[in-house]
C-alpha cells in the first residue's frame, strides 16, 4: 500500500475551481488554462524526482525573485513571467504561496488585476 500523499492534489483541486477552465496534458505535466491561455503547469519533477509547478506572475514577481535567491534549488524565475517551484512530499509547496500564486496566474489570464 502507498501511504504518501501527493502534494499537488490540493494545487490540482484549486486550480481546476476556476471558471472556465479545461485541463489537459504538456510534456509530463498536467496543465490547466482558460481560453485566454494557460495559468498552471504541474506534475513529477525532473527525472521523476518530486514535483514542480510553473505559476505566470507578475505583482508576486519579487517575492518570487527573493526566494529564488534564497532557495535556488526550489524555485527559479524565467524571463517570459513563469516562476518554476520545486518541492516534495516532505517538503511541500507553502500553501499560503501557492495560494496567492494560483490565483494571481488565473487573473493574468483572465486579463484582470
Amino acid at each position: 500500500m502507498n501511504d504518501k500523499i501527493d502534494p499537488t492534489l490540493a494545487i490540482r483541486e484549486a486550480a481546476a475551481s476556476f471558471d472556465d477552465v479545461v485541463t489537459g496534458t504538456s510534456c509530463n505535466q498536467s496543465s490547466f488554462k482558460t481560453k485566454r491561455g494557460s495559468y498552471l503547469f504541474i506534475g513529477p519533477g525532473a527525472k521523476g524526482v518530486g514535483y514542480k509547478a510553473m505559476f505566470k506572475l507578475k505583482d508576486s514577481w519579487a517575492q518570487a525573485e527573493a526566494l529564488a535567491t534564497a532557495q535556488p534549488d526550489r524555485f527559479e524565475v524565467g524571463s517570459t513571467g513563469w516562476v518554476t517551484t520545486r518541492f516534495s512530499e516532505e517538503e511541500p509547496l507553502a500553501q499560503s504561496v501557492w495560494e496567492a500564486w494560483l490565483h494571481e496566474s488565473y487573473m493574468i489570464t483572465q486579463g484582470k488585476k
